[in-house]
């Protein structure tokens, strides 16, 4: 699966992954903020990754399908879910990759595997991704118990045609990273990692109606437009954790 890997920046592993999923009718959303904004939040094994000296967060709303262990098919009423994460981009190892403030997700068991396998800081929401057209509207609300309130509601659409981002520009910066990191509960840094095919991104507009995901880190979004993508679908796979 996705044998092509001339745009990585580094080799694949040599182990077999682990997981495949395909992303669809997925959103970025991002705003610049100083390093200063986020460091308290980052274990200090990863470095904030920036563009032009400005750190970047993301809220990037998607819809999860095919989701499936390897050798195994997609289960039917686990394999598919709306997906929403609070996002910014760090650095270990000369490898960049995202680190995430928070991942809700409409599948209680998706949420307590991902917490699990992956140390990532999974919650359980009531979600609604629905797409009309070329339009797609979706919704969120946090529901997992003792989690702080996040809430987020859009509508957006993509506006121009499909291309891949050309290396050095702030759109590659932001999409074509090939490792996520993680943090335990005793705050080891891990990473994992993952592979596909160039982000095929088109321009996008989107009415952002409610938006308070960064609340639960204690963070205002700066009062700018948001630089925002758009993909149709991404096939995506992933390999468990290593320590970083």
């Amino acid at each position: 699966m996705h044998t092509d890997t001339i745009h990585r920046p580094w080799e694949l592993p040599r182990r077999p992954w682990a997981m495949a999923m395909q992303w669809h009718d997925l959103l970025f959303m991002h705003w610049p903020l100083p390093v200063a904004a986020l460091r308290e939040h980052i274990p200090p094994a990863l470095t904030i990754d920036t563009f032009d000296g400005m750190a970047w967060i993301g809220v990037v709303p998607f819809h999860m399908r095919g989701v499936r262990p390897r050798y195994l098919p997609a289960l039917p009423g686990l394999a598919a879910f709306p997906e929403l994460n609070l996002r910014t981009y760090v650095i270990a190892e000369d490898k960049p990759g995202v680190w995430f403030f928070s991942l809700d997700a409409a599948n209680p068991i998706a949420v307590r595997g991902a917490r699990w396998v992956f140390h990532l800081p999974y919650y359980d929401a009531q979600m609604l991704s629905k797409r009309t057209g070329e339009q797609v509207n979706y919704a969120g609300r946090r529901t997992h118990r003792g989690a702080a309130a996040a809430t987020f509601q859009a509508r957006y659409r993509p506006t121009g045609p499909v291309y891949n981002a050309a290396p050095g520009t702030i759109d590659h910066w932001l999409t074509e990273r090939y490792c996520l990191y993680a943090a335990d509960r005793r705050g080891r840094a891990w990473r994992g990692e993952i592979h596909h095919p160039p982000w095929p991104l088109q321009p996008a507009t989107a009415d952002l109606l409610l938006n308070t995901m960064t609340h639960q880190i204690n963070l205002d979004l700066p009062d700018v437009p948001p630089l925002l993508h758009f993909t149709r679908r991404l096939d995506v796979v992933a390999w468990t954790l290593q320590p970083v």
